[in-house]
């Protein structure tokens, strides 16, 4: 590893810090500005939203709702840089203290999270985002 990729991977680990912190303060615009102006996000029901403005006003209500109890906790990323300004980051979370739409607990959950990350005007931006549960594997 070079010393401008361990710089890189620090600095898109920073974001990945601070979106982290973003979700566990329940902060819709701290958390919104870690995506670029016009980046896609897909939620893990397959909703999509463009644009860091709708990712803001999708994550406002459910931070005071559903989430409003969330932590979630990130394990250390996958980074695999495409060129000077693009990564892909595949990051595995997990989560408690998530409601479902009628109150009930949904439990502890464990999900992945694929991201394209863009660098523009010296900082580290989510350009498109995928977030799926993964299933629960039994021990049987």
């Amino acid at each position: 590893m070079t010393k401008k990729t361990g710089r890189t991977e620090q600095a898109i680990n920073a974001v990945l810090e601070r979106f982290t912190e973003a979700w566990n303060t329940h902060d819709a615009k701290a958390y919104a500005n870690l995506f670029a102006v016009n980046a896609d996000f897909t939620n893990v029901f397959g909703q999509t939203f463009h644009g860091r403005v709708a990712i803001e006003a999708q994550h406002a209500p459910i931070f005071a709702t559903i989430f409003k109890d969330s932590r979630i906790t990130s394990m250390k990323p996958t980074v695999r840089l495409i060129d000077q300004i693009f990564a892909a980051v595949d990051v595995t979370w997990t989560m408690s203290g998530a409601i479902d739409m009628i109150g009930n607990s949904w439990g502890d959950r464990k999900g992945l999270m694929n991201l394209v990350m863009k660098f523009d005007n010296d900082e580290w931006f989510i350009l498109i985002m995928h977030n799926m549960d993964l299933p629960v594997i039994s021990a049987n």
